[in-house]
C-alpha cells in the first residue's frame, strides 16, 4: 500500500480524539482523500517544523530527550516509518500507543470453564493423604508447624500498621494468559501496599496487549517491563536481582492472590523461625525411596513414594498448618539478598526446573528452608492462589515425557549433590564410609578398599568423584569396573558432583572448595557416615574443604587421608564395627627408642621404622640416652631424618641405668597417646604400625567392646616361657591350634621386647612402681608363688609383671606360625644380655622371631580380628584361665599397696595412678 495512505488513517486516529474500540478505517484511494491529508500535512509541519526536524534526526536518541507527549508519539511513528519498512499490523499497533485506555477498556480475563479435578481412586486417595500425615506428624514432632492464626501471634520484625512496614517488590511473569488485570486489581487492593509491581513480558506474542493493561493502570508504581528475547523462567529472578526492596514477591501468571496475603507474607517473613526462608502457596516433596532402594519419577502413577503436590484439591489436601517442602511452584516470596543465591551454581538447564533449583541452591548454601503456608480454608483472601485451577492447569504442562523426564533427572542430580530432601530428614541413612576422588587416579587408588568395604556383608560405602573435566563418572565407573548405567539410575552408588557448576573455566581454587565442601556437607547430614576416606596427597584445596565439611558433620564423620602405598595394607578396615571407625583418628601413637653405645644395632632399628607403613598418621619419635651415651650414637641421632612427626632427643646427665632409662622415656599426655618402647637391639616389621592400629580399634575403640583388663599390646610372640626356672619352649600356634592356630591371645606377662602400653594402666605403673621400688628385690613385699621374676634385680619389668598379676591385667599378643612377629629381639649384648652379673644363658634361637613382611589379616580367623569374648587368656605361667580367674589370683594373693580382702581388687583413679579403694570384681 502506498505511504500516503498509511498516513492518511494514522493521522486521522490521532487528529479525531477519543479512540473507539473499532478497527481502523480502511484508507481511501481516491485522490481527494489523498489532497486532504497532504493538505494537513503541510498545515502540520507549518505549526512544528522545526522541532519535528530536530527529533527525527536518526542520530537522536528520543529516549534522552523531554518527553512533549502529543509531539514525541508523533515524532517516534514518523522516525520508526522513514527508518524502516513496515506492514499495516505493524503501524496500526504502533498507532494505538498514542491513545490512553482505561482498564475496563484493555483488560481480559481468563475462562475457566471446567470443576476442580477430584480423584476417585481409593487406593491414591489413601496413598496421598497417608503419607502427606506422615510429613506432617513428623515436621510437627521435631521442629513444629504452625496454624495460620498462630503464625499471625508469632513476633514479627514487619508489621503493615506499625513502624516497619516493609518494601515488597512483586514480579509477574506473563506470557499467554489473560491474567495480568486480575492480578493487579488484587496487588492494589492488599491489605498491606507493595513497593513496586514488575510486569515482565519476555518474548511474549501479547507484549503490546499487556503494555496497553500497565498503561491503563497509570500507577506511578507498577512498571512494564519487555524483551523480544525469551529469558525463560530464570529472567524473572534476573530482574529481581535489581530490587532494593527488603522482599521479593514473584508470581507466575496462573497465581492471583487474595487481598490479605502481603500482609500475611511479611509477617511470616518477619518472624524469627522463617526469616532465612522462601514462602510459598504451593510446593512439592519429592520422591520417596522404594523397597529396591530406587528413586521413581516424581510424576509414576499410583505410588505412594512418587512424593506430594501440596495442597492437592484432587485428594482433598489442604495446607492448614505451615509444611516445608523440597521446592516452591508458581510463587516465591523471599527476602531480596536471597535472591542472588539461585545463581550460585549454573542450573541443570534453563529450559525448565527454576522452582527446585532455587530451594536446592538457598538450602545448600544459606540453610534456607522452603514452605507452603497454611490458609483458612474459609477465608479465599488468605490464599496464595485465589483461583486454584489456573495452578492445576500450569500443574499440567510438565507431564510430557521429556520435560518430566528432564526434571527427574534436575532432582536426581540435586540429590547427589547435597540436597537434603523430606525424605532425608525424616529416613536418616547411615554408612560406614563415604569415598572421595577428585581425579581418575585417585578412583583406582581408592578402588580396593572401596570394593572391601562394599562386598563385606553389613557394611555399606560410596563414593563422590569430582565430575566435570576432573573425574566424570562416566570414566570413574570404567576404572571401578561397574556398569555404565550406574551413572543414570536413581540408585545410590557413586555421586557426581559436576565441578564447574560454579567455577566453570575458573583458575581459582575457591570455587573448588565451596562446590566440594557445600556437597559434601550435605552428603554427610544424610547418610551420616563415618568416615570419609580419600587419599592423603589429594588437592590441598580440596583437602581443606572435606576437613571443613568433616567437622561440621553433627555425627563425628572422620576424615581419613591415606598414603596410596597403604591402602591395600587397610583392607581389614571393613571389618571393624562401625562404631569404632569414627575413632580411626584419636589414638597417638609415640615411638620411645632406648639406646647408649650400640650405633650399628640403632641404625637397623630405625631403617626398619623408615620402612614401616603409617597410613599417613602423625607418629612422633624420641631417642632417650644415658649419660655414657658414646659419639657415634649422639651423631647419629641428632642427624636422623623423620618423616612421620616431631623428634625429641632426651639425654640424662647421670647414669640412671636401663630400669630408668626405660621406665622414664614416656609419660601419657592424654588418654589417648600410646607409648611404644623399643631398645636398640629390636627390629620391627613393616606392617607393626598397622597391627596396632587394628588392635587398638578392635579392643579399645571400639564402644561395643568392654576389655579394660587389656593394658598393653605386644609386637613380639616369646617361644619360651620365661618365668619359670627351666624356660619351657611355648608354640602358641600348636597350643590353640583347636581354637584356631593364629587367633591372637590374652597373656598376663608384658612384653619388653617391642609393646605398646596404655595410658591409664602406665601412670597406675609409677604410682606402684613409686611405692614398691627397692633396690633389692627380694626385700619386695610382692612375691608371685613359683616366679622366677621375685629375684630379678633392677628390671623395670619386674614391677610391672608384679602390679599385673595383683591386679588382673593382661597384654594382647600376636599368634602366627613359626612365631612370626611384628617385632624380634637380636639378642645383643647390653644392661641384660651377657652382662656379668647375669647368670643365665641365653639362645638367641629362643628369641630370635621371624618379621612379618605381608598382609597379616589374611591369616586371622576368619580375615579378621576374632571377638573379644572369644580371645583365650594365659596366666603368667602360659596356663589357660578366665580373666575372671585372674583378678581372683591376684586377690588371693593379697600384697597389694594397700590391703583388700579375697573378693577384692585395688581401684586407682587413672589421672594420677594413685590407689584410691578396693571394690568387688
Amino acid at each position: 500500500m502506498r505511504s500516503g495512505d498509511y498516513l492518511e488513517g494514522m493521522m486521522n486516529d490521532y487528529v479525531g480524539g477519543k479512540a473507539n474500540n473499532s478497527k481502523m478505517r480502511v484508507p481511501s484511494k481516491s485522490s481527494a482523500r489523498l489532497v486532504a491529508g497532504l493538505t494537513f500535512l503541510q498545515f502540520a509541519f507549518a505549526m512544528y517544523a522545526t522541532f519535528l526536524l530536530y527529533y527525527m534526526s536518526p542520530s537522536v536518541d528520543l529516549g534522552t530527550k523531554p518527553d512533549f507527549t502529543w509531539a514525541t508519539r508523533i515524532a517516534h511513528q514518523w522516525k520508526h516509518f522513514i527508518a524502516q519498512p513496515h506492514v499495516l499490523s505493524t503501524i496500526q499497533e504502533n498507532a494505538l500507543v498514542i491513545k490512553s485506555y482505561s482498564p475496563q477498556e484493555v483488560c481480559e480475563y481468563e475462562k475457566i470453564e471446567f470443576s476442580q479435578k477430584k480423584s476417585n481412586d481409593e487406593l491414591m486417595i489413601r496413598l496421598k493423604t497417608g503419607l502427606y500425615n506422615e510429613v506432617l506428624d513428623f515436621q510437627q514432632k521435631n521442629f513444629g508447624t504452625e496454624t495460620l492464626p498462630e503464625l499471625l501471634n508469632m513476633k514479627s520484625r514487619w508489621s503493615a500498621h506499625g513502624p516497619n512496614v516493609p518494601k515488597i517488590t512483586v514480579v509477574l511473569n506473563h506470557f499467554k494468559r489473560k491474567t495480568l488485570c486480575a492480578q493487579l486489581d488484587s496487588l492494589l487492593n492488599q491489605t498491606l501496599p507493595f513497593h513496586h509491581v514488575w510486569v515482565i513480558s519476555f518474548g511474549s506474542p501479547n507484549e503490546l496487549s499487556l503494555k496497553r493493561i500497565v498503561d491503563s493502570y497509570n500507577h506511578s508504581r507498577i512498571s512494564f517491563i519487555s524483551s523480544s528475547y525469551d529469558f525463560k523462567y530464570y529472567g524473572r529472578f534476573q530482574m529481581a536481582l535489581q530490587t532494593e526492596a527488603d522482599f521479593v514477591y514473584i508470581l507466575d501468571d496462573d497465581m492471583i492472590p487474595g487481598m490479605k496475603m502481603l500482609e500475611i507474607l511479611a509477617h511470616v517473613g518477619g518472624t524469627e523461625k522463617y526469616r532465612n526462608s522462601v514462602l510459598g502457596s504451593i510446593g512439592r516433596i519429592l520422591p520417596f525411596r522404594q523397597k529396591d532402594f530406587t528413586f521413581p519419577s516424581y510424576r509414576k502413577f499410583r505410588s505412594k513414594e512418587a512424593g506430594l503436590y501440596l495442597p492437592d484439591p484432587a485428594y482433598d489436601i489442604t495446607v492448614e498448618r505451615i509444611v516445608q517442602v523440597d521446592f516452591l511452584s508458581s510463587s516465591w516470596f523471599l527476602s531480596a539478598d536471597l535472591v542472588k543465591t539461585l545463581f550460585i551454581e549454573t542450573p541443570f538447564t534453563f529450559m525448565t526446573g527454576e522452582d527446585l533449583h532455587l530451594s536446592y541452591q538457598l538450602q545448600k548454601y544459606r540453610n534456607a528452608g522452603s514452605f507452603v503456608l497454611p490458609v483458612d480454608p474459609n477465608d479465599k483472601e488468605t490464599w496464595g492462589d485465589s483461583e486454584h485451577r489456573l495452578a492445576y492447569v500450569s500443574e499440567t504442562t510438565v507431564i510430557f515425557k521429556d520435560i518430566v523426564q528432564v526434571r527427574d533427572n534436575q532432582w536426581w542430580k540435586a540429590l547427589t549433590t547435597g540436597y537434603i530432601t523430606q525424605w532425608a530428614v525424616m529416613h536418616p541413612q547411615k554408612i560406614d564410609a563415604l569415598f572421595y576422588a577428585h581425579s581418575l587416579s585417585e578412583v583406582k587408588a581408592l578402588a580396593p578398599l572401596l570394593e572391601k568395604f562394599r562386598t563385606t556383608p553389613g557394611r555399606k560405602a560410596y563414593i563422590v568423584v569430582s565430575g566435570g573435566h576432573y573425574c566424570p563418572c562416566e570414566h570413574a565407573v570404567i576404572a571401578l569396573k561397574w556398569p555404565q548405567i550406574v551413572c543414570k539410575e536413581r540408585r545410590f552408588k557413586i555421586f557426581d558432583l559436576e565441578m564447574g557448576a560454579i567455577s566453570g573455566g575458573s583458575k581459582s581454587d575457591v570455587p573448588i572448595v565451596q562446590t566440594v565442601y557445600s556437597s559434601m556437607r550435605g552428603l554427610l547430614k544424610m547418610h551420616n557416615p563415618s568416615l570419609i576416606i580419600t587419599v592423603n596427597d589429594i588437592d590441598a584445596s580440596v583437602k581443606s574443604a572435606l576437613k571443613m565439611a568433616a567437622e561440621a558433620s553433627v555425627n563425628q564423620t572422620t576424615l581419613v587421608l591415606l598414603p596410596r602405598p597403604s591402602i591395600q595394607k587397610v583392607l581389614w578396615m571393613a571389618n571393624l564395627r562401625p562404631a569404632a571407625l569414627p575413632n580411626w583418628n584419636r589414638m597417638r601413637v609415640s615411638v620411645n627408642i632406648i639406646t647408649q653405645n650400640r650405633v650399628t644395632s640403632l641404625q637397623r632399628l630405625l631403617k626398619s621404622l623408615e620402612n614401616a607403613y603409617y597410613l599417613g598418621d602423625e607418629v612422633p619419635l624420641s631417642f632417650n640416652m644415658d649419660s655414657k651415651v658414646d659419639e657415634d650414637t649422639l651423631k647419629l641421632v641428632g642427624s636422623f631424618q623423620w618423616p612421620h612427626g616431631p623428634k625429641t632427643i632426651r639425654r640424662r646427665i647421670i647414669q640412671g641405668g636401663l630400669i630408668r632409662a626405660v621406665s622414664e622415656s614416656w609419660y601419657p599426655a592424654s588418654d589417648d597417646d600410646f607409648g611404644l618402647l623399643l631398645e636398640d637391639d629390636i627390629e620391627v616389621s613393616p606392617y607393626y604400625y598397622l597391627w596396632i592400629k587394628y588392635a587398638l580399634l578392635a579392643y579399645h575403640y571400639d564402644p561395643q567392646v568392654s576389655l579394660p583388663e587389656l593394658s598393653s599390646i605386644s609386637l613380639y610372640t616369646p617361644r619360651i616361657v620365661e618365668v619359670v626356672k627351666e624356660r619351657p619352649k611355648w608354640n602358641p600356634t600348636e597350643f590353640f591350634k583347636k581354637i584356631h592356630p593364629n587367633t591372637p591371645y590374652l597373656h598376663q606377662l608384658p612384653c619388653s621386647w617391642g609393646a605398646v602400653f596404655f595410658p591409664k594402666q602406665w601412670r597406675e605403673f609409677y604410682a606402684y612402681m613409686a611405692a614398691r621400688f627397692t633396690e633389692d628385690a627380694k626385700q619386695n613385699p610382692a612375691q608371685i608363688p613359683k616366679s622366677r621374676t621375685n629375684g630379678w634385680q633392677a628390671s623395670w619389668k619386674k614391677f610391672l609383671i608384679d602390679m599385673m598379676y595383683l591386679r588382673g591385667y593382661v597384654s594382647l599378643y600376636p599368634n602366627f606360625p613359626n612365631q612370626a612377629s611384628f617385632s624380634t629381639n637380636h639378642m645383643e649384648p647390653g644392661a641384660h644380655i651377657s652382662a656379668k652379673d647375669n647368670v643365665v644363658k641365653h639362645d638367641k634361637s629362643d628369641f630370635e622371631v621371624p618379621l612379618i613382611k605381608d598382609d597379616f589379616s589374611t591369616i586371622l580367623p576368619a580375615m579378621k580380628m576374632p571377638p573379644a569374648s572369644k580371645l583365650p587368656a594365659l596366666n603368667l605361667f602360659n596356663q589357660p584361665i578366665s580373666l575372671k580367674g585372674l583378678k581372683a589370683a591376684g586377690a588371693k594373693l593379697g600384697q597389694d599397696v594397700i590391703t583388700c580382702n579375697r573378693s577384692e581388687l585395688v581401684i586407682v583413679d587413672h589421672h594420677t595412678g594413685l590407689p584410691k579403694n578396693c571394690t568387688r570384681f
